[in-house]
């Protein structure tokens, strides 16, 4: 039975932000899976990959607080990415209990192969908006970390 009265209109799911968000994110993903599939590449590890090139060294923790993963989650993240010989891991020399991450000659070549891909799918993404639209668009969210 639908609701009727003052609940009919006080909560639609679909003007919800998180509603909106969420389905935006199903969006992005279908989109960047379909461009990285031939790649096997999730959107967490090509993150963590273009951010340890990013950063030259760095180390677990760091990489996790930069790509916003837990702890657990960015060790399978980097277990995955080090099986696959895209980065590698050397002991800090100021520091024997960490470990640093770099990318590797592999890792190097498939983010060069990746990156247009990458590009076509933030285009893709924001397809349905304007340039002007997308620009706000991309400023506003980043207004919300």
């Amino acid at each position: 039975m639908a609701a009727v009265g003052p609940l009919a209109t006080a909560y639609r799911l679909e003007a919800q932000v998180g509603f909106l968000i969420r389905r935006a994110h199903q969006r992005a993903t279908a989109i960047f899976n379909r461009h990285f599939a031939p790649a096997g590449l999730s959107a967490v590890q090509f993150a963590a990959l273009v951010k340890v090139r990013d950063e030259g060294r760095v180390s677990q923790n760091q990489l996790g607080r930069l790509v916003n993963l837990d702890p657990v989650t960015i060790m399978g993240v980097i277990a995955r990415l080090a099986d696959r010989d895209l980065i590698g891991r050397t002991p800090d020399p100021s520091d024997k209990r960490r470990t640093l991450l770099s990318v590797t000659a592999i890792g190097l070549k498939l983010l060069e192969d990746m990156q247009a891909a990458g590009h076509q799918v933030s285009a893709d993404t924001l397809a349905p908006l304007n340039k002007q639209e997308q620009a706000q668009f991309l400023h506003l969210l980043s207004k919300l970390q």
